[in-house]
């Protein structure tokens, strides 16, 4: 019998997600000094939780201090003080929801204005075109800093749990770091970390291995995966469903689906290879392959704002379904949906010829969105992509010297 959008779903080690709906990660770069979750996020997720997905996601939390996707970013290390994860945790799980704090190291992708480390397998810079020069030239990292940040990974997961949270996410996708790994356009190393898809993969699978010697049983462990880069050359369908088949005899959870990168913005809806996504559920028909041959649950990403395609999605075989831009314009879309509504949530749209600068425009609509849901207020109208992006820009440089402070305090 074809599970509902409301059934639960008893995951690999036993916990059970109360409905198949997700709240999928965000980047909210909303932390509060010293890179901590603060009152204002504490809101944000508690509205997410009143708005009753079965797993919230947070957006990506940095196992590293020296190097993060943003200035605003949220920052776990061994040593950092827990009181605020734990508030921020019980913020999220007060409907009952799993609550799975994603963890993340950005390799290559950091801005250069950042001041921080850039670790990367090979020293690959991005290609964003006449943008390029805003991000940091990486350097490629030895196996002792390979080493390092492994262990960094288990030791976040550790405080996570300790923090109250449920699970994590291992960012494997958008090319983050362990993205970066997997793909041959920016790995190009010679020895055991690079070369063969095995070689590739292999700080995946250690890092999942780390991490859950590190953590309960009980504590659900999930991978984050590209389905494809979509650049040419890049991590393939055929890499993920390799990839996935390894996953098969670890003890992982749940893998989520999705697809692209700085380089290739999939997760948006576009792609560097100039191959068509779906208008909704982006990743879908990709999930559908995998999903024939992955022995966890999988959650696909991207795009998803209606009911029938969310119901499309469980049909196809896939477990559960992620929703991310939808719950920043509408928190309590499932609730809304399990009470018999088929709202829609239409996702901010920005037509500029300069594609790489209408994806940064539409980020910034999409995290006004969340600060105003942090502050308890409720958007009014439609906000200008324009002045959005301004407003972004300049609180970046805010929050940027205020981060490097930090930074420079920290040595």
């Amino acid at each position: 019998m074809q599970s509902s959008l409301f059934s639960n779903l008893q995951l690999p080690n036993g916990s059970v997600l109360p409905n198949r709906l997700a709240k999928a990660a965000m980047e909210e770069n909303m932390a509060d000094a010293g890179q901590l979750p603060g009152p204002a996020i504490q809101r944000l997720y508690y509205a997410w939780a009143e708005g009753g997905a079965g797993l919230i996601i947070t957006g990506n939390v940095m196992i590293d201090g020296a190097a993060l996707t943003g200035p605003g970013g949220i920052v776990l290390e061994a040593d950092t003080p827990l009181a605020p994860f734990m508030q921020w945790a019980d913020a999220a799980k007060h409907k009952g929801a799993q609550v799975w704090m994603q963890i993340n190291h950005p390799g290559r992708q950091v801005m250069a204005a950042m001041g921080g480390r850039a670790w990367a397998p090979s020293a690959v810079a991005l290609d964003m075109g006449k943008h390029s020069k805003l991000f940091v030239q990486p350097k490629a990292m030895n196996s002792a800093e390979i080493r390092e940040v492994i262990a960094r990974f288990a030791a976040t997961a550790e405080a996570a749990e300790r923090a109250g949270f449920t699970g994590v996410e291992i960012h494997a996708a958008h090319g983050y770091l362990i993205s970066q790994f997997l793909s041959p356009l920016s790995n190009q190393r010679k020895d055991e970390w690079g070369g063969s898809l095995q070689n590739r993969a292999r700080m995946l699978l250690d890092v999942v291995r780390a991490v859950r010697a590190r953590v309960s049983a009980g504590f659900c462990v999930a991978v984050k995966l590209n389905s494809a880069d979509f650049q040419r050359g890049g991590f393939t369908e055929d890499d993920a469903r390799q990839v996935i088949l390894w996953l098969n005899q670890m003890p992982v959870d749940l893998v989520e689906l999705s697809g692209g990168s700085y380089e290739s913005p999939a997760m948006q809806g576009r792609t560097a290879d100039g191959r068509s996504l779906a208008r909704e559920a982006y990743f879908l028909e990709f999930a559908k392959e995998l999903a024939a041959v992955a022995q966890m649950p999988l959650m696909t990403t991207g795009g998803i704002r209606r009911k029938a395609v969310a119901e499309q999605v469980l049909a196809g075989g896939v477990a559960v379904v992620g929703m991310a831009t939808a719950l920043a314009i509408a928190p309590d879309l499932p609730a809304q949906w399990q009470a018999g509504g088929d709202q829609v949530a239409h996702s901010p749209q920005v037509d500029w010829k300069d594609q790489v600068m209408a994806a940064v425009a539409r980020m910034a609509l999409v995290k006004r969105r969340l600060r105003l849901l942090g502050d308890s207020r409720t958007a009014r109208g439609n906000h200008s992509a324009l002045w959005s992006l301004v407003g972004d820009q300049l609180r970046t440089r805010r929050l940027t010297k205020r981060y490097r402070r930090w930074s420079q305090a920290r040595v």
